[in-house]
């Protein structure tokens, strides 16, 4: 759809002054209706008696026909030629270009950088080697997607864990070109894994909780470090216990949050790792608000606490960090001579006691702020010592059970 005139004279027209943008606009537009009416399929109806508008029709592909109208035949010519244009660019819309287009309407919907630069990470590691990277769009069916998708889990020796978070990607490209109507049907939706995924032992309750034992003595650490220096990151850690949250969202708190018999959780520290700072969102990681109960012992390490400051756990004047709260606990492994577990340790340690006591396991759920019953499974472990789990399976299976 190019005008008579070239681009080139086109130009110099413009440098002569002969003509303005806006009458150059107009010439190749007016090319444009020209080249359209010559090349439309279908015929167009003039506005009569019995319609007042111009109609005609047009069809995309598969899509089914649909009627086109105008109240003038340059309106109506106006709408084809930007059905045209946009027909023409997607069918050349390839699998990298969505990727890139989606990650941009991503960037515009999300506070998390972190989420944006895993997805970059994902996409060069797993897709653009694929041949899908420059394959089109229109090229790429069910077949074509199921293949590669096996050959990536197979190729990677994928856990399933691992490949449901490198398919976060996938879903999210097809979803957003589904809504975007460059297709029409999701083929994501009935691609099957058939290979094997990687096997992985899941780990125990040794290495991903604080059983009975240790806990005990790291709550006599944390109160004597505390009474020594009055820091209330001791405070914080030994908090959390009770309170199951993710570091991010206790550094977060703040007085106000405390309503009687609940702690209100709305919001949580991030970190942008490009500009290497951390800062305060107003909102959780799942940008759900949530409430968490406060049991008498955490209402009783609350009461230590300034109620006054801006954040429930500052240090001269300035809120603590994520870092400061993990550095207390590599500190204590470091004194005690045994390998450090994460802040997420506290977390994992909290939803097992839940379930050891009989907490129903949905209402766990809904104290980690999990939207899947199955991520909360996932944090399950044994908490007891030893010969408490020895005597509790012992009572469980004792004379008066039936044999």
């Amino acid at each position: 759809m190019q005008s008579n005139v070239s681009m080139q004279q086109l130009q110099e027209l413009l440098q002569c002054g002969i003509l303005d943008t806006c009458n150059v606009r107009d010439i190749i537009m007016a090319s444009k209706r020209t080249n359209i009416k010559k090349l439309h399929a279908y015929s167009i109806t003039p506005a009569n008696a019995y319609n007042k508008y111009w109609t005609t029709y047009f069809k995309n592909g598969s899509e089914a026909r649909k009627l086109i109208r105008g109240k003038t035949e340059e309106e109506l010519l106006d709408k084809l030629v930007k059905l045209y244009e946009e027909s023409a660019n997607l069918d050349n819309l390839t699998f990298n270009r969505l990727f890139d287009e989606w990650l941009e309407y991503k960037k515009a919907i999300t506070n998390s950088t972190n989420t944006i630069k895993r997805h970059r990470q994902h996409y060069a590691k797993y897709f653009e080697p694929s041949k899908m990277h420059c394959m089109k769009l229109s090229e790429i069916d069910t077949f074509v997607l199921e293949m590669e998708c096996n050959r990536i889990v197979k190729e990677f020796n994928l856990t399933r864990k691992a490949w449901v978070n490198a398919k976060t990607i996938l879903i999210g490209m097809f979803d957003y070109a589904k809504r975007k109507k460059y297709i029409f049907d999701n083929p994501l939706s009935d691609v099957k894994i058939t290979v094997r995924y990687k096997q992985v032992v899941k780990k125990s309750g040794n290495t991903q909780t604080y059983n009975t034992d240790e806990l005990e003595v790291l709550n006599h650490y944390l109160d004597t470090m505390y009474q020594e220096s009055n820091d209330s990151v001791y405070i914080a850690v030994r908090l959390n216990f009770f309170l199951g949250l993710r570091v991010g969202e206790l550094v977060a708190l703040k007085p106000e949050d405390i309503m009687g018999n609940q702690l209100h959780v709305v919001r949580e520290e991030v970190r942008d790792q490009e500009a290497n700072r951390t800062y305060v969102v107003e909102h959780t990681k799942t940008n759900r608000d949530r409430f968490v109960v406060l049991v008498p012992q955490a209402k009783k390490l609350l009461e230590k606490l300034d109620m006054h400051s801006t954040y429930l756990f500052e240090r001269d004047g300035e809120r603590l960090t994520a870092r400061q709260i993990a550095y207390v606990l590599e500190k204590y492994a470091e004194r005690q001579g045994v390998g450090t577990k994460s802040t997420h340790k506290m977390r994992k340690t909290y939803a097992s006691r839940l379930n050891a006591a009989g907490v129903p396991i949905d209402a766990i759920r809904e104290q980690l702020g999990h939207s899947e019953l199955s991520t909360t499974l996932s944090y399950i472990y044994n908490p007891l010592t030893e010969d408490a789990t020895y005597s509790l399976i012992s009572n469980a299976l004792g004379d008066k059970m039936p044999v």
